[in-house]
């Protein structure tokens, strides 16, 4: 049993990539499948990502192509931003409207 100060032997499972990757490796690596027409499960043997994430990267590469119907990246975090900030405005409203009614309650005391 390792003590504190020890180390402990690194995991027999390969570590798990937290967070996004680059925009860039993602659009390169879609371009692999699309461009050079490699299988996907052939590109993730290459890359180490996961089968279902590059085939999501390639269908969207093929939509901002305009290969494929749907949302592009640029129209999609627009989306991402607009919904930001009606849930930020939403919010600013209705604390206006709360004291609003606090200062109506206060002057018919």
């Amino acid at each position: 049993m390792p003590t504190v100060t020890e180390k402990k032997p690194p995991a027999a499972e390969p570590a798990r990539r937290k967070g996004r990757y680059p925009k860039e490796f993602r659009r390169d690596a879609a371009a692999l499948v699309i461009d050079q027409h490699r299988t996907v499960a052939d590109v993730t043997r290459e890359l180490g990502v996961v089968e279902q994430t590059l085939g999501n990267w390639v269908r969207q590469e093929r939509v901002d192509r305009g290969e494929r119907e749907g949302l592009t990246t640029e129209e999609r975090e627009e989306m991402a931003r607009l919904r930001r900030e009606v849930k930020r405005l939403t919010m600013e409203r209705d604390l206006l409207k709360r004291s609003v009614a606090f200062w109506v309650k206060e002057l018919d005391r």
